[in-house]
């Protein structure tokens, strides 16, 4: 049973992945955004630089949330983005 990929969506290009990976972007349910940990509602991004533009310009991490999205959180995902040399590897 272990064996077993968890698939999720991208919320962007729609693309299905094992959820390792995906960011997981929660809107906590207590209130606020977190990354990767906590219980609440989620939208999953691939890891790169076309779904996290293309996210941000056309909100869809707000609209799979049903919150604001602050840039904070778009700045922590762009800096994972540029610590992660195999970002770009995986995209491709």
């Amino acid at each position: 049973m272990s064996g077993r990929s968890v698939l999720r969506r991208c919320v962007t290009c729609r693309t299905l992945l094992d959820r390792q990976q995906l960011w997981r972007v929660i809107r906590l349910a207590q209130g606020g955004l977190a990354l990767d940990q906590g219980m609440g509602r989620s939208a999953y991004l691939c890891r790169n630089h076309t779904c996290l533009d293309e996210a941000r310009r056309r909100k869809k991490l707000q609209k799979a949330l049903r919150c604001q999205v602050a840039d904070s959180i778009y700045a922590a995902l762009e800096q994972r983005l540029q610590t992660s040399p195999s970002a770009d590897a995986e995209a491709r």
